[in-house]
C-alpha cells in the first residue's frame, strides 16, 4: 500500500491506521499468523497498531501478546501461563534509555565500580534472554539503547569512563556481541534510528510524563516499520532481484543521444559523483547476494556501451539478465522473473521515470517501485525501504549471482539436445543428500522461509525450531546440494518427515526453483524412501497445502507415486505411499549420499 511505502508520512498513517487497517484486511491475499509477543518497558499499545499496519502490507497477520506498562522482566522471568499459551513465534522486547536502572551519576566512582555496573545492567538482560529461549524457542528481536536527552559531561560524556554516553556505548557494545554469537537472536537498532530522526524529536518529555511513552508519538511509525523489516526478514519476505534502469538511473544522461563520452558517471562534477556512489552501493548490494538485472528501453550496443564507460561501477558481467529493447518495462519484468525462476513480487523495479514506474504499479502491483527522486537520494530511498534487511546469510547468498548466470548457461546448453534426459546426462550432475548438519542450518531455514511455489506445505520455521528438529529422532531431515559442470547450486532442497510408528509424515518438502526441471526431487524422494527402510518405516504419508503461490507442485506426489487418500473444498490433498518393492526414479544424477542418514 502507498501510504506504507518509504518515504511515509507518519501523521496520515497515525491519523487514519482503522481506514488502513480495514482496506489491507479487505484485499484477499494469502498471509502467514504469527504470534508477536511485546514486553515493553514502557507504554506499548500504539507501537501494536502500527506494526501491524506494515506486517499486514507485507502479508504477515499478527496476533498481539502485551505486558502491563514495564513488566517485560516480570512477563519474561516469572510464571506465565498467559505468554506460555500464546505461544509467541517472535518476542519483541521494547526497552530504552530510561529503563538502564545500573547508572550511577558519582565522579568518585572507580572504573572497577563503572564496569562491575555494566555487567550487572547488561546480566539483567542476558538472563532474561536467555530465559526466554529455553522456554520458547523463537526468535527475540531486542532494542538497543539510544543516546539521553542530556549530557551531564558535556561532550566528555561520551569518553569519560562516569559518562552515560560511556556506560550505554558499552552496555550496547554487549548487546552486539551477544547477538553476534545467538543467531536467532536480533537488535532493533533504536541508536540509529533516533539518530537519523533526530534525538529531540524522537524522545518527547511530555508524552513519558503524561503517558509514559519513551519516544514521541509521530516517531512510532518510524519505530514499527524498523521491526517490520526484521520480521518480514525473518519470515522470507524480503525482495531478491534488482531490475534497474540505465538511463538517468544509473548514470546521467541518455546514451543514444549522448554517447558513452557524454554520461555523468565518476568524480568530474557532482552529479557525476552522485551516479557513481550509486553504482558503488548496488554493487555492495550485488555482494550481499541481490541478484542484479536491467530493464531499460534501450538498443543492446548503446547499453552495453554504456557500461564499458571508464567511470563505470557496474559492468555487463555484474548483471544476470540484460533487457535492454523497446518492449514494455512489465513485460520484460516477467520475462526476468521467468528466467530466474522467482515470482515477480521478489523484484524491485528502479527507475527515474515515474510514468514508467505507474505503468509497471499499474500492470503489476505486487512488484516494488519506489519513488526515485533525484540521484542524491537514491541510495538513501533504497536503503531506508528495507527490501533487503539481513537477518541471515549463508556462502550460497555470495554466490547467487554466479548460480544464476550458470542457469543461463545451463538454457543455452539445453537448446543443443534433442532430448532432455540427454541433455540433463550432459550436465553431469552430482548431489549430496544427507541428514541435516550445524553448519547448514542457517541456510536451510532461509529455504524454509523464502521458497513458494516447490514447496508442499510452505510451513515456515525458525531456527530454533529447526534446531530442535536437528537434535530429535522423530525426524528424518534431509538437505540436498546439488552440482554440475556449470558449477555449484549451493543447498537448494529439504525434506522434513516426523515418524509415527512406522510411517512417516512430511512436514516439508521444498525445492529452489533455480534447480526445476532437473530431477533432484527424484533423487530426494530416492535417498528419503533409503532412509525410512533404514529405520523400518513401511509407508509415507505426503502432504499438499494449497495456496496461491504452490500450484506448479500439486502433483508432485502423483508423479512421485503416491497414491490420494483424500482431499477437500480447499484443494488440500493427502497422499500415502507404500514403500515395498519401491523403485529408484533418479536416472540423472550422482548421489553422494553412502552414510546411513540418521
Amino acid at each position: 500500500m502507498q501510504v506504507l511505502t518509504y518515504p511515509f508520512d507518519s501523521s496520515e498513517i497515525l491519523k487514519n491506521r482503522k481506514k488502513i487497517k480495514k482496506q489491507l484486511l479487505q484485499k484477499n491475499r494469502a498471509r502467514i499468523k504469527k504470534n508477536i509477543a511485546i514486553l515493553g518497558g514502557s507504554t506499548t499499545n500504539d507501537i501494536a497498531s502500527i506494526l501491524e499496519l506494515f506486517l499486514l502490507d507485507n502479508d504477515i497477520e499478527p496476533i498481539f501478546y502485551q505486558s502491563e506498562y514495564g513488566q517485560y522482566w516480570q512477563d519474561a522471568m516469572f510464571d506465565n501461563s498467559k505468554l506460555d499459551d500464546f505461544k509467541p513465534d517472535i518476542i519483541y522486547i521494547h526497552t530504552t534509555s530510561k529503563n538502564i536502572t545500573e547508572f550511577e551519576f558519582n565522579m568518585k566512582n572507580s572504573a572497577e565500580a563503572i564496569e562491575y555496573r555494566i555487567k550487572k545492567q547488561y546480566s539483567h538482560f542476558e538472563t532474561m534472554w536467555q530465559s526466554l529461549a529455553q522456554k520458547y524457542n523463537c526468535a527475540i528481536i531486542q532494542n538497543n539503547f539510544e543516546m539521553p536527552s542530556y549530557r551531564l559531561l558535556g561532550n566528555k560524556d561520551v569518553s569519560d569512563i562516569h559518562g552515560k554516553l560511556w556506560f550505554i556505548n558499552l552496555l550496547n557494545i554487549k548487546f552486539y556481541e551477544y547477538a553476534q554469537n545467538n543467531n536467532n537472536f536480533y537488535i532493533n537498532d533504536i541508536n540509529y534510528l533516533s539518530a537519523r530522526y533526530g534525538l529531540d524529536r524522537w524522545s518527547d518529555p511530555q508524552y513519558w510524563y503524561l503517558y509514559k511513552y519513551a519516544l514521541s508519538l509521530s516517531a512510532i511509525p518510524e519505530l514499527a516499520y524498523n521491526i517490520s523489516n526484521i520480521i518480514k526478514s525473518i519470515f522470507g519476505k524480503n525482495k531478491k532481484a534488482l531490475a534497474l534502469d540505465l538511463d538517468n538511473t544509473l548514470w546521467g544522461g541518455v546514451v543514444g543521444d549522448d554517447g558513452q563520452a557524454g554520461l555523468e558517471i565518476g568524480h568530474e562534477t557532482p552529479v557525476a559523483q552522485a551516479y557513481h556512489d550509486f553504482q558503488s552501493y548496488i554493487k555492495q548490494l550485488k555482494n550481499l547476494g541481490i541478484t542484479l538485472t536491467i530493464c531499460s528501453k534501450n538498443d543492446i550496443v548503446n547499453a552495453l556501451d554504456g557500461l564499458k564507460h571508464p567511470d563505470t561501477v557496474l559492468t555487463a558481467d555484474d548483471f544476470v539478465i540484460i533487457k535492454a529493447n523497446w518492449d514494455n518495462k512489465d513485460e520484460n519484468i516477467l520475462k526476468i522473473a521467468d528466467e530466474l525462476n522467482i515470482l515477480p513480487e521478489s523484484i524491485v523495479f528502479v527507475d527515474d521515470n515515474p510514468a514508467e514506474r505507474e505503468i509497471v504499479k499499474s500492470r503489476l502491483p505486487m512488484v516494488e517501485a519506489p519513488k526515485m527522486e533525484s540521484v542524491e537520494s537514491y541510495i538513501r530511498t533504497l536503503d531506508r525501504s528495507g527490501y533487503f534487511e539481513v537477518t541471515t546469510f549463508s556462502d550460497d547468498d555470495i554466490s547467487r549471482n554466479d548460480m544464476y548466470k550458470a542457469n543461463i548457461q545451463r538454457m543455452l546448453e539445453q537448446q543443443k539436445f534433442n532430448s532432455y534426459e540427454d541433455y540433463l546426462l550432459e550436465l553431469k550432475m552430482t548431489a549430496t543428500i544427507e541428514s541435516f548438519k550445524p553448519v547448514y542450518i542457517e541456510r536451510i531455514v532461509q529455504l524454509t522461509n523464502k521458497t513458494n511455489q516447490f514447496n508442499l506445505t510452505t510451513k515456515r520455521y525458525t531456527e530454533g525450531e529447526i534446531q530442535e528438529i536437528y537434535k530429535s529422532d522423530d525426524y528424518i531431515k534431509l538437505y540436498g546440494r546439488l552440482a554440475d559442470k556449470f558449477g555449484d547450486n549451493g543447498i537448494v532442497s529439504v525434506v522434513i518427515g516426523k515418524i509415527e510408528a512406522t510411517t512417516l509424515h512430511i512436514e516439508l518438502w521444498l525445492m529452489s526453483c533455480r534447480v526445476l526441471k532437473r530431477d533432484m526431487e527424484y533423487a530426494m524422494l530416492d535417498t528419503l524412501v533409503k532412509n525410512c527402510l533404514q529405520k523400518n518405516l513401511t509407508k509415507i504419508i505426503g502432504y499438499y497445502y494449497k495456496t496461491a503461490k504452490n500450484a506448479m507442485v500439486s502433483d508432485l506426489y502423483e508423479k512421485f507415486g503416491f497414491k490420494q487418500l483424500s482431499s477437500n473444498e480447499n484443494g488440500n490433498i493427502v497422499w500415502e505411499l507404500d514403500l515395498q518393492n519401491y523403485k529408484n526414479k533418479n536416472k540423472v544424477i550422482i548421489v553422494n549420499s553412502e552414510k546411513e542418514l540418521v
